[in-house]
C-alpha cells in the first residue's frame, strides 16, 4: 500500500508520499516491506500508489530490478480512470478491489498485504506457515503491546488459538482496551509479568485467502481496518500472528524523527547491519564521505558526503550532504541532496548571493530536519524551543517539537530561529 496523503507527516510530504520520505541516511520507507518480501522469498510485488507519485515511482524503477528467470518483479499500480469508475483509491480495501483484476490470483492463492510506511522486520514466510497451518483464511500480523502503551490503533481480543473474536478499531475508552487484553497464560508467553496487561494492535498486515479477499470486497468498504475486518468477525476463520519484535508506523513527524535518531544507538532496536536480513535500495555509485577534522559521536553518515571541521552529534546525516567548517549539530536528520553542485552552479549561487545547498560556515542546528537540497548560509541557529507547534517561516516549519527545514528551502545568512 503506497500511502494516503500523508498529512500528519506534512511537510515532509508536501512533494512526496510517506513510502518516498529518506530514511536512515540511504533508504527510502517503501525499501522495509520491500526488503522484508525479498528476505522472505516473496518476489511477485505490486506497490498500489496515488498521491505525490512520482519520487516513489522513480526510486523503485531505479531499485528493483530482476532477472529474468525468477519470475520477480515489483510493479507499480497507480489510481486510474476505468469503464467501471473514474474514482481515486478511497482508502486501502478500495485500493486492493480496483486491482484484484490486475493481480491474475485464483481463490486457492495467498495475498499479502503490507503498508508501505512502518519499519519492521518480519519473518513473512512465518507468517504465511502459520496462516496454512491453522486453516485461517485472514491472518492478521499483531503487535503485542502494554495496554498503557497503546494509541490510535486497532486492536483484537483473542482465544487461546489466536483466533481473533473481537476486534475494534482505534478505542479510546480504557475499560474497552482493558476488555482486549489478552489472556494471563498468552501475557506469560509475551514476557509479562504480574502487573502486565498485554493486548494486540493491529500492524495493517494482512494475510488473505484470495478467494475470501475478493468476496470480502464484494461490496462498498473503502477500509480494511474499519469495515473490511470487522465485518468479517464470525463469518470466516480469522487469527492473530502474534510479533514481539520491533515496529514503528511512521505516520507522524514525531515518530519519523524519533525512529531515524534512534539508528543512532549502540544497540538500535531496528538492526540495518544484519546480513541475512539485508535491507536493499537504489545503488547510487556514490564515492566515499570525506570527514575532515571533525567531531562525530552517535552519527550515522550517508555516503558521498563532504564534512568539514564540524561537531556532530545524535544525528543522521543524508546522501551528498555538505556540511561546512564551524557547524554543530545536535539531534539532526539531514536528508542529503539530490545530486552534486557543479562549478557553474556555484558560481551561479555567489552571482545571487544564494547560499550553496547544504549548511553554511558556524551554524547551531537542533532538534531538526533538514529536507532534500536545502540551502542554508553562514552563521544560521535553528531551533524549535519557545516556538507553537505548526508555525511557519520563509521555509522552515515546525510539528510535534521538531523544527523541519523544508524541501529546496534557502535560509539566508545570519537567520535565526
Amino acid at each position: 500500500m503506497g500511502g494516503g496523503r500523508g498529512s500528519r507527516l506534512h511537510p515532509l510530504t508536501a512533494e512526496r508520499c510517506k513510502p518516498a520520505v529518506p530514511l536512515a541516511g540511504k533508504y527510502r520507507l517503501v525499501d522495509i516491506p520491500i526488503s522484508n518480501c525479498l528476505n522472505s522469498n516473496l518476489n511477485q510485488i505490486f506497490v498500489l500508489t496515488q498521491f505525490n507519485t512520482a519520487s516513489l515511482h522513480r526510486h523503485i524503477q531505479e531499485s528493483y530490478k530482476f532477472d529474468p528467470f525468477g519470475g520477480g518483479f515489483v510493479d507499480i499500480l497507480s489510481a486510474e480512470q476505468t469503464i467501471r469508475g473514474d474514482s481515486w483509491y478511497q482508502g486501502t480495501a478500495d485500493a486492493v478491489r480496483q486491482n484484484l483484476h490486475h493481480f491474475g490470483v485464483e481463490d486457492h492463492d495467498l495475498v499479502l498485504i503490507l503498508s508501505g510506511d512502518q519499519l519492521y522486520q518480519l519473518d513473512l514466510e512465518g507468517l504465511i506457515k502459520e496462516h496454512r497451518d491453522s486453516g485461517a483464511e485472514v491472518t492478521i500480523a499483531a503487535k503485542a503491546m502494554r495496554t498503557t502503551e497503546v494509541h490510535g490503533l486497532g486492536l483484537m481480543r483473542v482465544d487461546e488459538g489466536q483466533a481473533i473474536k473481537e476486534f475494534v478499531e482505534k478505542p479510546t475508552d480504557p475499560a474497552i482496551i482493558e476488555g482486549l487484553a489478552v489472556s494471563d497464560a498468552i501475557s506469560e508467553s509475551l514476557g509479562g509479568g504480574a502487573d502486565d496487561r498485554f493486548v494486540l494492535a493491529n500492524m495493517g498486515i494482512y494475510c488473505f485467502n484470495a478467494g475470501t479477499l475478493k468476496k470480502s470486497l464484494d461490496n462498498e468498504y473503502t477500509d480494511f481496518g474499519k469495515e473490511v475486518i470487522p465485518d468479517l468477525l464470525g463469518k470466516v476463520k480469522l487469527r492473530a500472528f502474534i510479533f514481539q519484535g520491533y515496529w514503528e508506523d511512521i505516520g507522524t513527524v514525531a515518530s519519523f524523527f524519533s525512529a531515524n535518531l534512534q539508528l543512532t544507538d549502540p544497540v538500535p532496536p531496528y538492526n540495518f547491519f544484519d546480513e541475512q536480513k539485508l535491507v536493499y535500495t537504489r545503488a547510487r555509485y556514490l564515492p566515499p564521505t570525506k570527514v575532515n577534522s571533525c567531531r562525530l559521536d552517535r552519527a550515522l553518515i550517508g555516503g558521498g558526503s563532504i564534512i568539514t571541521d564540524t561537531d556532530i552529534a545524535h544525528s543522521v546525516i543524508g546522501v551528498r550532504s555538505v556540511i561546512r567548517d564551524g557547524t554543530q549539530f545536535r539531534s539532526v536528520v539531514m536528508m542529503g541532496s539530490d545530486s552534486y553542485q557543479s562549478v557553474e552552479d556555484l558560481e551561479e549561487d555567489k552571482r545571487l548571493g544564494r547560499p550553496h545547498v547544504g549548511v553554511g560556515c558556524n551554524c547551531y542546528i537542533e532538534h531538526a530536519i533538514i529536507d532534500k537540497n536545502a540551502r542554508i548560509g553562514d552563521n544560521v541557529r535553528l531551533s524549535p524551543a519557545g516556538k507553537p507547534d505548526m508555525y511557519q517561516k520563509d521555509g522552515i516549519f515546525v510539528r510535534d517539537g521538531v523544527l523541519i527545514v523544508m524541501k529546496n528551502a534557502v535560509v539566508p545568512a545570519n537567520t535565526t530561529i
